[in-house]
């Protein structure tokens, strides 16, 4: 769905810029077969220009993988070898060199040097907060921002997304060349209501299978009571109000899209057995959900929890239309104003 979007903003950069190499980073790339999909789209888009322009030779391509550092980085550079042979088969002998490069790290703080990137992109990461946000523990039973969290609860999930999502600008800025373009794309909602269904309801249904294991005794419900997910889904004029505050990026486009929470499940080759829509988003919510569960519950109770979640989302996604909002970013980093 950003395809589109990204391809414009490496147009801006190869576009405007006869590099020799050209500096990415996917900052939050995970391990696993989404890890290249971004990377090999940003260099098919510079090999398209290329050929636009006629221009004889490719630029290389240094390419810089970011997430945390206990993210299996090993696994990214054993299937190394094979993706670069395949994108040497896809693209021809006149593609660039391919440099990667594995950066462990908290994306709210600097990784790279200054002025050495020419294009970031992120995707589905920036929706995660740099901690659990202080003053929460009135939430109770709620996990997330819920219809019935305290305002003061809401304010402080909201300043804690203002206080890391401009340090996470403000570092870029530094990394970026000028002239230099970002994407990102940020689970988010549409409304201006940060409690609204769009964006917290996905973690309601998780509460309420932890609200089962609770009553079977299963869970402690002050353990229950003191989980919080650290996380704050964004509006567009969030975003945009961070971005114009920082200063240091000019805003091309953004933009709210939407996807089925079925969608989530596409991409799993089941058998048919397993061929369930809650099954398939609980699978998907367990990908990125699970270190926190076990940090906080402990992992014997793991396949239970995602057992009933399943059955949850199962009930819910047959009785009502549900989906996910995308908030889409794409900008420019302005130049330097010396003196």
């Amino acid at each position: 769905m950003t395809k589109a979007i990204t391809e414009e903003a490496v147009t801006g950069v190869y576009g405007n810029m006869f590099l020799k190499t050209i500096c990415i980073a996917d900052l939050g790339c995970s391990s696993g077969p989404n890890t290249f999909i971004v990377v090999t789209e940003v260099m098919k888009a510079v090999d398209k220009i290329r050929r636009k322009f006629g221009r004889q030779s490719s630029p290389e391509f240094q390419i810089y993988l970011n997430d945390l550092p206990g993210n299996d980085f090993n696994s990214i550079f054993r299937s190394l070898p094979r993706f670069r042979e395949e994108l040497k088969e896809e693209l021809g002998s006149e593609f660039g060199q391919c440099f990667f490069t594995g950066v462990p790290g908290s994306f709210y703080s600097r990784l790279f040097p200054t002025e050495s990137l020419h294009f970031v992109h992120s995707s589905y990461s920036l929706m995660w907060l740099s901690q659990v946000p202080k003053g929460v523990e009135m939430n109770k039973e709620n996990i997330y921002l819920a219809s019935t969290s305290p305002s003061s609860v809401i304010q402080a999930y909201y300043e804690q997304f203002q206080k890391d999502f401009s340090m996470f600008l403000k570092c870029r800025s530094e990394e970026l060349v000028s002239g230099g373009r970002m994407v990102l794309t940020i689970l988010g909602r549409k409304s201006d209501d940060p409690t609204s269904k769009e964006c917290c309801y996905i973690w309601e249904l998780l509460a309420m299978a932890l609200k089962q294991m609770v009553y079977e005794g299963l869970i402690e419900q002050e353990k229950l009571y003191s989980f919080s997910i650290p996380q704050y889904t964004p509006c567009p004029f969030e975003v945009k109000a961070e971005v114009e505050k920082e200063g240091s990026f000019a805003i091309n486009r953004i933009e709210a899209s939407e996807i089925n929470w079925a969608a989530c499940g596409n991409k799993f080759n089941l058998p048919h057995s397993f061929n369930d829509d809650g099954y398939n988003v609980a699978k998907c919510m367990r990908s990125v959900a699970e270190p926190l569960l076990i940090d906080h519950f402990g992992e014997s109770i793991i396949d239970k929890i995602f057992q009933k979640y399943g059955e949850i989302l199962s009930d819910c996604m047959c009785k009502e239309e549900t989906k996910f909002v995308n908030v889409t970013i794409s900008m420019t980093k302005k130049e330097r104003m010396d003196g």
